[in-house]
């Protein structure tokens, strides 16, 4: 990861809501909350592929 790219996005309210929850319950912010989803899909995608 040598290079990093900001996204601004906007969330549903429920979305933000459990992804605040989700980063207090693992002492994580939401942006490590965000891209730790993505890549558990990103890698669900690829075993489903290979």
């Amino acid at each position: 990861m040598s290079e990093m790219k900001q996204l601004p996005i906007r969330f549903p309210a429920d979305v933000k809501a459990w992804l605040s929850e989700q980063a207090r319950l693992n002492g994580s912010s939401q942006n490590s909350e965000v891209i730790r989803a993505v890549r558990e899909r990103m890698e669900r995608q690829e075993a489903a592929t290979a």
